[in-house]
């Protein structure tokens, strides 16, 4: 594995005395980027007990990158104190460390919506346990400064810069901290600016857009490619839970979604099984070749898709990644969600909510309050409410209307 010398801030990464030097030393990286992780459920036993098994057939795939990077979708600490909010809250025991340097993993991505599932405590704890493991962190911080800077490494002489913005579901670090890098795009379209200019790889990383939906919200792509325009070699994106599609924007790469990583939901629906990492290899400054690695998330851990399988996957892809192929594409795409969603899962969502306060009220409220202030449900009312007082529907494709219904019903086969 190439060996990767001390993050440090925009501006500050250290430069090699002479170029020819620093030159004849570099050798290409091959990064891994996976999506979210997280030792629940199923999952907490294995990683506690067996912690390489739950990568499966994967593993070696996984090794034979230079740098590793993932989304460590919750704390790991001895905290027992959730905090209060609207959704599920998530926690590793702090022995879970060992499920990201069995493999190991050298970045940490902190930005997302449980970081601070158990409280500022939580965060400490999570910050100093992976600091002792030798894992970096990027995207959150005890202080605003800390959550916003990038991360920036050497990997076989080659210079990679990550940077880690999330929606945060109101997280996001501001009076000092402590929180995560939120959804400040042009923050960080700016650093993407700066850091392009040092040389290297930029990698920008999110957490963002409406889960369980094959297409991302117009916000997102208008925020992914502004963030290409600004200098990003490659822009990836998690949360969604369920892979999306995947666009070349000005040359480069935009994952709008890879899906769930380790991390276990109680489903039987094929694309919440589904996920996929990539390997981008890093060359004078330069992403000159991506390659997918696409796996099914079992009771028992990850595995390799078979021949069959990965063919099956490889034209999900095709039909996920379309609407990108056009100018007006992935609004068609967000309408066909929309005309899916429908009056009556608005009417259901919002009777979810208000039974849910009228049963524990502090919560109800917390669920209401979510939808208000989070980009992704501000996005999905306001477009769906929009469109249902003006009577428009929006235009939308019959084969990205199938693709929404797939992604509710089919199972694994």
């Amino acid at each position: 594995m190439g060996r990767s010398t001390p993050p440090h801030a925009v501006g500050a990464t250290r430069r090699a005395a002479s170029t020819r030097t620093r030159r004849s030393a570099e050798r290409p990286a091959t990064v891994l980027v996976a999506s979210d992780w997280a030792p629940i459920r199923a999952f907490e036993p294995i990683v506690r007990e067996r912690p390489e098994a739950v990568y499966g057939d994967l593993l070696p795939v996984l090794r034979r990158a230079d740098l590793r990077i993932l989304n460590c979708e919750c704390a790991l600490t001895s905290a027992t104190s959730p905090v209060w909010k609207s959704g599920a809250v998530f926690k590793g025991d702090v022995a879970h460390v060992a499920g990201l340097t069995a493999v190991p993993f050298e970045v940490a991505c902190l930005a997302n919506n449980h970081v601070l599932d158990y409280g500022v405590a939580g965060l400490r704890e999570h910050l100093r346990v992976l600091t002792r493991a030798g894992i970096r962190t990027v995207g959150a911080g005890l202080t605003e400064a800390q959550a916003l800077v990038p991360l920036s490494v050497r990997v076989n002489g080659q210079s990679i810069h990550l940077i880690n913005i999330s929606e945060g579901e109101d997280l996001t670090a501001s009076a000092g901290g402590p929180g995560v890098f939120g959804w400040d795009v042009p923050l960080a379209a700016a650093q993407t600016r700066a850091l392009k200019q040092l040389g290297g790889v930029v990698i920008v990383i999110a957490h963002c857009g409406l889960e369980y939906v094959p297409f991302p919200p117009p916000y997102v792509v208008a925020a992914f490619r502004a963030l290409v325009e600004a200098g990003a070699d490659c822009v990836i994106g998690h949360h969604p839970h369920v892979p999306q599609g995947i666009e070349w924007w000005r040359g480069r790469p935009i994952l709008y979604s890879l899906g769930n990583f380790a991390f276990y939901q109680p489903t039987t629906l094929l694309h919440r099984k589904t996920g996929f990492c990539v390997s981008l290899r890093c060359d004078g400054g330069r992403i000159t070749a991506l390659e997918l690695h696409p796996y099914r998330i079992t009771d028992t851990g990850l595995r390799r898709l078979d021949p069959k399988e990965a063919q099956a996957f490889g034209r999900d892809l095709t039909r996920l990644s379309h609407p990108f192929s056009t100018a007006g594409g992935p609004a068609r795409a967000w309408n066909a969600w929309l005309a899916h969603y429908g009056e009556a899962g608005f009417r259901a969502e919002v009777t979810g909510i208000l039974d849910r306060m009228a049963a524990d009220p502090r919560k109800g409220a917390a669920m209401f309050q979510n939808r208000l202030i989070t980009m992704q449900h501000v996005e999905h009312w306001r477009t769906f409410l929009t469109r249902m007082v003006n009577g428009d529907r929006g235009g939308y494709s019959r084969a990205d209307f199938q693709l929404v219904e797939e992604y509710f019903s089919r199972p694994v086969v």
